[in-house]
């Protein structure tokens, strides 16, 4: 089998910041520029990871792959609207086996379980796109650790990623765009 190789993707705030208190993506931190490229790079990849909860929020007219991670889930099971793993119940090793046998490219958009979850599996890069000068009070952190005080840059190297040169996509927003490879 060849390798599965994980790209992370996610634009945040300044304060580390994903998705505001009620878990929703605020307009502040939606961008015509990022779509573009986060769209881009989603036609790159076999498969796309998300929780659930991403999963019904946003719909897939492209009818992308997508591995939806739930607790529903026996293991690792095929249904109509996608691979549906529970990673307590089925290894990633074993889930991608499954989903893409002779290997790929992974694109992981999020939740923060999700991000968390693959912390500990491995990012090959990170495509982390930063809304300068923009604070999400009460948000939902791309990584738990942000919590913690820990900026998203810290966790990334911290995981043993080394960041790219920073590409301002978009100089109206300021948003930048950084990717942290392994």
């Amino acid at each position: 089998m060849s390798r599965a190789e994980i790209h992370g993707y996610a634009i945040v705030s300044d304060n580390d910041r994903i998705a505001d208190a009620t878990g929703l993506t605020p307009d502040v931190l939606r961008n015509d520029a990022d779509w573009a490229y986060f769209q881009a790079e989603l036609n790159r990849s076999d498969v796309t990871v998300l929780g659930r909860l991403g999963h019904e929020a946003n719909p897939n007219p492209r009818n992308r792959m997508r591995v939806v991670l739930s607790t529903s889930s026996r293991g690792i099971e095929r249904r109509a609207d996608g691979w549906w793993w529970n990673p307590q119940m089925f290894s990633w090793e074993e889930a991608i086996r499954m989903v893409l046998p002779h290997g790929g490219r992974v694109a992981v958009p999020g939740g923060r379980r999700v991000f968390d979850l693959f912390l500990g599996i491995g990012y090959d890069a990170f495509h982390l796109t930063r809304a300068e000068g923009i604070v999400v009070p009460d948000g939902i952190p791309l990584f738990s650790a942000c919590d913690a005080g820990k900026s998203a840059e810290a966790v990334l190297s911290g995981s043993g990623l080394e960041p790219g040169a920073r590409q301002v996509i978009d100089p109206a927003g300021p948003v930048s765009l950084v990717v942290w490879r392994r």
